[in-house]
């Protein structure tokens, strides 16, 4: 979901640097389906809930997901394959990892509406390592995201280094991951655009993650706000395809 949380204050952004104290409850579904390298097609669903909370030019964000895995053994939620092999197919569902995440958000130039957010994010091993939800370990990132906004149109990017965590059973490898993308403001409700993304392999057997994201948001009014998007994969290391629509309540 950084992809979209990017985009989403990329939209936004003449709002979100300067919120006070506003909190948003999210809620939605995320699909993704691909073979990540394996001769096993795996399909991987997730409904989140997250807790968004805005003060001044800080940014503080909690995540926790239900997610459920059909597919590949060698596959793990968030990681993709980390074995060449599928040795056998599996169905599984629970609790994932948990994310928490704070950002600060520098206006450079509030004439030019240039800035950079620095974000810290945690996702606790919460999730069970046995069913493959996810590592069992704890994985720590940092993230650099410039932006600037021309006319309607929003450009953004970032880069980011993940410390993931290792177990005697998974070896895992820091990451580095880059983005870059674009919002285009439609109307005072909507807005569209899309972004790449990019994450090296996390395992000597694994592949690196390049994917494609287009999405739309819109307010709906009283509040609520709704986005959607889809995804296409470009590597063995992300899926080939997905999809998700989320919706959020600002208080």
């Amino acid at each position: 979901m950084k992809k979209l949380s990017i985009a989403a204050a990329a939209a936004l952004l003449s709002q979100a640097a300067f919120a006070d104290g506003s909190f948003t409850a999210k809620t939605g579904f995320d699909y993704s389906t691909g073979n990540y390298g394996t001769n096993t097609r795996t399909e991987i669903s997730s409904i989140p809930l997250i807790g968004n909370y805005e003060t001044g030019n800080w940014n503080f964000k909690v995540t926790v997901p239900y997610v459920r895995i059909t597919g590949s053994d060698s596959v793990i939620a968030g990681v993709g394959a980390v074995r060449p092999t599928t040795t056998k197919v599996r169905t599984a569902s629970g609790l994932g990892d948990v994310t928490t995440a704070a950002t600060y958000s520098f206006m450079l130039d509030p004439a030019l509406q240039a800035g950079v957010d620095v974000t810290g994010k945690i996702k606790w091993g919460t999730a069970d390592s046995a069913k493959g939800l996810g590592t069992g370990e704890s994985d720590y990132w940092l993230m650099v995201d410039p932006y600037r906004k021309f006319g309607n149109t929003t450009w953004f990017g970032g880069v980011g280094y993940g410390v993931l965590g290792s177990s005697s059973t998974l070896q895992l490898k820091n990451v580095v991951s880059a983005n870059a993308g674009l919002s285009y403001k439609l109307d005072d409700k909507g807005s569209a655009g899309a972004v790449f993304d990019y994450r090296s392999k996390s395992t000597d057997a694994g592949f690196d993650q390049r994917e494609l994201t287009a999405f739309y948001s819109r307010k709906l009014g009283g509040g609520y706000k709704m986005q959607a998007y889809a995804t296409k994969g470009f590597s063995d290391g992300s899926p080939d395809w997905g999809a998700g629509l989320n919706v959020g309540y600002n208080y």
